[in-house]
């Protein structure tokens, strides 16, 4: 198999000083700034509907792409794996098929997606980067062509039983389930890249290919399964979002993808050695979650939220790798 060649993530150089710590120090400043301006920042009601409704789908799918960034790769194709399963999630439902039987089947349609492009890259030596924006436009292809051009589909006047509603809005102990889910997520991915045989043999194929192959590591096996669980972990959101509105709604999942790359990339500041790590994406998607709402809430309509979170994004990683000694 031929050597990856995207490498956002691939040098292993120890950063110095609170430099590393930029991407906290950015959220604490965030959070104060908007407390301070948006009055209506720091209330329960805002803090959990952000929690819910944007960090929540947004960790889940950055989680995902944390497991391909650490092989030194992205993954444009984690918003096809939200879509096509919240399509066949909501099709069976429609349909009348039981909610167990409809998860299982969303989740194996996500699932399928990620052995997709596992074949394409670790069985015919596709790119990543194409490997996976070719999935991205065939999944978009298969969504228009299964609802008559992207038509959504809609539950609103069908009986729908209680656990649906329960995957998006259900609470234990006053706590959103999603938000449970993104914590065991966290705390299994985190286990796996950083304790794990496994995690560990991700972590050398993304450092350095060569090496890993020739010292006998499954690399294909590997390849497998990283994208394997990008594209499962992205198909828990499509159940999230289905559960919330009730519906399909075609091409949803990709509003996701470069908010998810950005959490990402910027969480990768926090890692000693400016790797992809659990605690630095989830810190990420908390700064960018809780910046475009509170941009909001101090008026600044959707295209001046772009931009002060791309500069905010752009000034943590200057700060962050600013002490980082070059090769």
């Amino acid at each position: 198999m031929r050597e990856l060649i995207l490498r956002p993530f691939a040098r292993n150089v120890p950063i110095n000083g609170w430099t590393r710590y930029a991407l906290v120090f950015a959220f604490a400043a965030a959070i104060a700034f908007f407390t301070v301006f948006a009055p209506a920042f720091a209330t329960f009601s805002n803090i959990d509907s952000v929690l819910l409704n944007t960090v929540a789908p947004l960790a889940i799918v950055a989680l995902a792409m944390t497991v391909v960034a650490s092989l030194g790769a992205v993954d444009l194709s984690v918003g096809t794996a939200v879509d096509l399963a919240s399509l066949v999630f909501v099709t069976l439902v429609a349909r009348g098929v039981g909610l167990p039987i409809a998860v299982v089947a969303a989740l194996g349609t996500a699932l399928a997606v990620g052995l997709f492009n596992g074949v394409l890259i670790a069985s015919f030596g596709v790119e990543p980067f194409l490997a996976t924006l070719g999935t991205l436009f065939i999944g978009q292809s298969i969504q228009q062509l299964a609802t008559d051009g992207g038509q959504p589909i809609y539950l609103l006047n069908q009986a729908l039983p209680q656990a649906f509603s329960m995957l998006g809005h259900g609470r234990l102990l006053g706590v959103a389930l999603p938000l449970y889910l993104v914590a065991a997520l966290a705390f299994i991915l985190h286990l796996l890249l950083a304790r794990s045989r496994h995690g560990r043999g991700i972590t050398v194929l993304g450092v350095q290919a060569r090496v890993a192959r020739y010292s006998g590591l499954p690399v294909r096996a590997l390849l497998y399964l990283a994208f394997a669980l990008s594209a499962v972990s992205s198909g828990f959101v499509g159940l999230i979002l289905s559960s919330n509105v009730k519906a399909y709604v075609p091409l949803a999942g990709n509003g996701y993808l470069l908010n998810a790359i950005g959490a990402t990339f910027i969480g990768a500041t926090l890692s000693s050695s400016h790797r992809p790590n659990v605690p630095g994406t989830l810190v990420g998607v908390l700064l960018l979650g809780f910046a475009a709402n509170g941009l909001l809430l101090i008026g600044w309509n959707f295209y001046w939220q772009q931009v002060a979170i791309g500069i905010l994004i752009f000034i943590v990683l200057a700060v962050g790798t600013l002490s980082s000694p070059r090769r």
